[in-house]
Formats: structure tokens, sequence, C-alpha cells
């Protein structure tokens, strides 16, 4: 593992994925943990923190059992009676197609951008409004003041004279899906 800085971004280089992956904070490691154990069957923490492992996260063991008691999980018996973690019923991450947790927090977790003046509200699948708000604070963008963010709204607090159209732009540099 090799550390970097760009754009005054500290990163870390895996040689094994030969990929950049930015550091990563609890809100993100969250959401992945909640995506792997809706999408897969995870019986342990050595499997789930194997798993986040590959997803660039690196957490100790204690770590792992906080995040999973704070995220309400339990475990319950599937199908063939072998117990895997399970989230709450409100709580849901199903995949519909194989992408990594990493890709899916960029990419799926938008649903709509609306703005109201100098307002721009995001709403994001649930879980989801944390991460990409702390994407779009840690970005230079002196047109957007601020934002706040529930479980699956943000809310952007924006520069009288900043268009729509500006502010959907910087957006898209964040999340690829809004046009």
């Amino acid at each position: 593992m090799v550390l970097h800085i760009i754009h005054n971004k500290c990163v870390i280089l895996h040689p094994e994925q030969n990929k950049y992956t930015s550091m990563k904070k609890k809100a993100n490691r969250l959401n992945a943990i909640k995506i792997m154990i809706s999408s897969r069957e995870i019986g342990s923490q050595e499997e789930l923190s194997q798993a986040l492992h590959k997803e660039g996260f690196e957490v100790t063991q204690a770590t792992l059992s906080r995040d999973l008691k704070q995220l309400k999980v339990a475990k319950a018996a599937n199908a063939n009676g072998k117990y895997v973690y399970v989230l709450p019923n409100d709580i849901m991450y199903k995949r519909s197609n194989e992408q990594s947790p990493s890709e899916m927090l960029m990419n799926n977790g938008f649903i709509s951008l609306n703005f109201s003046k100098n307002i721009a509200v995001i709403r994001t699948r649930p879980g989801y409004a944390s991460s990409m708000a702390y994407d779009i604070d840690n970005r230079e963008f002196p047109a957007i003041l601020g934002t706040i963010a529930g479980d699956d709204t943000i809310m952007l607090v924006l520069q009288e004279t900043v268009t729509h159209e500006e502010v959907r732009t910087f957006l898209s540099q964040i999340i690829p899906n809004i046009k």
C-alpha cells in the first residue's frame, strides 16, 4: 500500500487493485456495511471485515462491532439454517447488478435534484445523503454555502448569484447520475 497526496487529499494506492481509493470516513463505511449485508449472506465479523478490506476500508474488530451495534444489525437464520447478518426491516439495499459497494455509493444513491431560488434539494436512497453531503462539502465550490443532510435528503444553501445550471454542472462531477 502506498500513500499519496493528490489535490490536497490523502489517497492510498492499492497495489492489488491498482487504483486510488479516497480515505473512507465512518458514514461511507456504514453505508458500505449496509450494502454488503443486504446484498449477500455474511455470517461473521471476519467475513465482513475481509469484504470491507477489499473495498478499501481498514477496520478493527472493535470498530466493526460498534458499527454493527449502531446499525442495529442482528443475526437470523437463512433458508439453509445458516445464521447471517440482517438489517432492520426499514433499511434495505438490494443490488440490481454486480457493482461494488463503492460504485453503488457513487452511482446509485442519487434520485433527484430540485431547486427553489437559492436552495437545492437532493433526494437519495436511504442512507446515502450523509456521504454525498460530505463529498460535496469537501470540494472547492464557494457558491455552495453549506449542506444539511438527513438519511435520504440533502439541502444545499446556494449563493444568490449562482445559476442552477452552474450548481448542476458542479454536482455532476461528484454525482455522475445528475444530468
